[in-house]
């Protein structure tokens, strides 16, 4: 296996308002996305991967010989890799309200000439489903061999399955849920209550005041951190190991764990928009698409008409195997083709970014069939728009 070597974004603006479902819109937007492999000639190899809360557009390669910008899904996305480069054509899409490139908080809001900051509107997954949809459109690709993504995006690849029933083959969602839980939903909001409050946040428009909420920030960072790991995996890559050999009786750092969580926290406020950050959790907590069907998911995904994997892992408990056996009920209910793998690893939510060899190798199995329906002759013989 190697690696997809260097890439570049591209970037594409929309004049068209997008209508979202909060009822407001936004006007002259532009997504930036980046592609890897080759759009075959009736555009059946395209496979869109969404991104979690703090990724991006960038899902494999680098942009420089520097490892350091190496993509964030680069051990599953190249050429040999489960999704391999070499049979599809893969596409990474940042996301509205993102602080990636896409239009965000940080940019000029038209009506106004300022930037949007907090003004920037609150956007869903379905939202974000809508606008890759039209992304989709200008790259003339009418039906995506898959939708794949883990966590939040995962929630993504769930979402076209029920949006855009006709407009994907395959959906493929990872350590995913079909609705936040009550205690997912208040980490997110003690997340949010910490920027919120942070003095430097200025209601949301700290750009114009040249400052960032840096602690708000820092905060977040290191409360959604622990929920991405397990207990497990924290006893055995930190324990009670105290940094310097000893108590230092006072309130600073004491603890190996505590030193690894300010690092992430202080890593995350130098890139992170906190804007963003509280537009995405938001979006994470109104997930949720039974709701419109009397909380029923089967009734939710009755008119979904791809073919499913769905992964989880043991000791994810953002995000439990069990959410994801509540996905497979209801999809068995409307007989649709389902492959489930539950991988019993120790990493906690992350695990869907680390490179477990049984999780690999479902994912590598998975679209290697879905690739002979390709090469195979169902797509060739007509069998599939």
């Amino acid at each position: 296996m190697t690696s997809i070597g260097i890439v570049a974004p591209q970037s594409m603006f929309f004049a068209k308002p997008l209508p979202l479902q909060s009822g407001a819109e936004i006007a002259g937007y532009t997504l930036v996305y980046e592609t890897y492999g080759t759009l075959n000639a009736d555009h059946s190899n395209a496979v869109l991967v969404c991104h979690a809360l703090n990724a991006s557009h960038h899902v494999a390669g680098t942009y420089s010989e520097d490892a350091g910008t190496t993509g964030w899904w680069d051990n599953m996305v190249g050429p040999g890799k489960p999704l391999d480069t070499n049979k599809y054509f893969v596409i990474g899409v940042n996301n509205l309200g993102s602080c990636f490139g896409s239009t965000g908080p940080m940019h000029i809001n038209p009506a106004t000439g300022k930037q949007y900051g907090a003004h920037f509107p609150v956007v869903t997954v379905e939202d974000w489903v809508q606008s890759q949809a039209r992304l989709a459109d200008e790259l003339g690709i009418k039906q995506f061999a898959a939708v794949m993504g883990g966590s939040l995006g995962g929630m993504q690849a769930l979402a076209w399955s029920i949006l855009f029933p006709e407009r994907l083959r395959h959906c493929v969602v990872i350590a995913s849920t079909p609705k936040l839980t009550a205690q997912n939903i208040a980490f997110d909001d003690v997340a949010r209550q910490a920027i919120l409050t942070d003095p430097d946040y200025h209601g949301g428009d700290f750009y114009a005041h040249g400052v960032v909420p840096k602690n708000g920030l820092r905060v977040a960072r290191m409360l959604g951190h622990i929920t991405y790991l397990s207990d497990d995996d924290m006893a055995a890559k930190f324990g009670r190991e105290l940094r310097s050999g000893s108590y230092q009786f006072g309130f600073g750092i004491d603890f190996e764990i505590e030193s690894y969580l300010r690092y992430q926290g202080d890593k995350f406020s130098t890139y992170f928009d906190a804007n963003t950050y509280l537009l995405i959790t938001k979006a994470l907590d109104y997930f949720d698409p039974a709701k419109d069907f009397g909380g029923d998911l089967t009734k939710t995904l009755e008119h979904t008409r791809a073919k499913f994997l769905l992964v989880s892992f043991t000791t994810d408990w953002r995000f439990s195997p069990e959410r994801s056996h509540e996905m497979v009920q209801a999809l068995v209910n409307n007989n649709r083709t389902v492959t489930y793998a539950e991988i019993d690893a120790p990493h906690g939510h992350d695990a869907f970014l680390l490179d477990d060899q049984r999780y690999m190798n479902v994912v590598r199995s998975y679209f290697a069939r879905v690739y002979e329906e390709i090469d195979g002759g169902s797509l060739k013989a007509g069998a599939s728009a």
